[in-house]
């Protein structure tokens, strides 16, 4: 599989980790851990990137701590891995905390957020502004280690079989929508609905939904959109960057050796830069395809954009007067934001 390289350096600097653990680690107890993915194996940047923190944790740990994939549906349904990690009936999932807004709607603050930050602008808030302690505190409240291992670039923002001129053509639109944006979307009366990735194309197809979003170009091609919606629209207001999350049933996390946990961060870590990188990398080539399959690429307008952020303004305002830990992480995403301001309109180019 692409990707590689990444396996092989990030091996190379756990292997000082293991060294220096061997002593305290030389009696552990092998484990065997079943991973269950949100994302199919042969899904481009998501699968793959799942697929490779299996292989990454087994190969750095020389075996120690063997995670074993399994693809959606094998364990339990694509998003449906909350509970099954939380009661240790699956040892672990890779998804998106937007997947788990049916337990906590603040968890989609810790996948993408509209109108928000770029890749790097929200891994530094994660890791550096406080974002990963919060994420840690709540998922922890159900028996559950949270991972940030993974994120991908813009998405598309809708794939659609009729052109879209104004927010009146949305009315009345059925449609699967992710996270924060579909109630946004739900402002201008579109009907949304979350669906895996493998069940979008078949209600498409039927007609089930008239419209989808879900990821990036490259993803979506696999996914076969451009064979029903001709009409492709950017920029991802909704999903500017998409985080992912390896979720671990903490009685089992916490039974691990420090080297072990050691192995699952490095592993982690080389994921986020390999997501980012694979899924920059990919998606020119798949919208030149899609273009070549009749797809017409749109841009949204000014005024739907300022729509779009209007709208989002009131979701936001609504969803933290009543949930105390979206309040929280409102907070303290717009204060780094805020604060990054003066480094993001000076040090890069406009």
């Amino acid at each position: 599989m692409k990707g590689n390289t990444w396996l092989k350096i990030a091996a190379g600097v756990l292997a000082a980790v293991s060294v220096t653990g061997a002593a305290s680690d030389a009696d552990a107890k092998r484990e065997r851990w079943k991973m269950h993915s949100a994302f199919s194996a042969k899904l481009v940047v998501l699968g793959e990137g799942s697929h490779n923190v299996a292989e990454s944790i087994t190969s750095m740990s020389g075996g120690d701590l063997t995670v074993r994939f399994f693809e959606p549906g094998a364990l339990v349904p694509g998003t449906a891995y909350y509970d099954p990690v939380s009661s240790g009936s699956i040892d672990a999932a890779f998804g998106t905390p937007g997947y788990n807004v049916n337990k906590n709607n603040a968890y989609a603050f810790f996948s993408a957020v509209p109108f928000g930050p770029g890749a790097g602008e929200y891994l530094a808030w994660m890791q550096y502004g406080g974002g990963e302690e919060m994420a840690t505190e709540m998922y922890a409240r159900d028996n559950i280690r949270y991972n940030l291992c993974g994120v991908i670039a813009p998405e598309s923002s809708g794939w659609y079989r009729k052109e879209i001129k104004t927010v009146d053509d949305l009315k009345g639109l059925k449609m699967r929508f992710f996270g924060l944006g579909a109630k946004v979307m739900e402002k201008f009366g579109v009907s949304t609905q979350l669906l895996a990735a493998g069940d979008i194309y078949p209600a498409l197809e039927l007609g089930s939904i008239d419209a989808t979003e879900f990821s990036l170009p490259a993803a979506d091609k696999d996914l076969g959109f451009y064979q029903v919606a001709k009409h492709n629209y950017f920029p991802g207001w909704h999903q500017q960057s998409t985080l992912n999350e390896l979720l671990v049933h903490k009685v089992t996390y916490d039974a691990i050796t420090d080297t072990q946990k050691a192995v699952i961060k490095g592993a982690c870590d080389a994921n986020v830069t390999y997501m980012f990188s694979r899924g920059e990398a990919v998606q020119f080539a798949a919208m030149k395809f899609h273009q070549e399959k009749g797809v017409t690429i749109h841009r949204w307008s000014d005024d739907m954009l300022a729509k779009f952020e209007a709208a989002w303004n009131e979701v936001v305002a609504e969803d933290i007067k009543t949930n105390e830990d979206s309040k929280k992480i409102w907070a303290s995403l717009s204060t780094f934001r805020k604060d990054y301001s003066i480094w993001k309109e000076n040090g890069y180019l406009k």
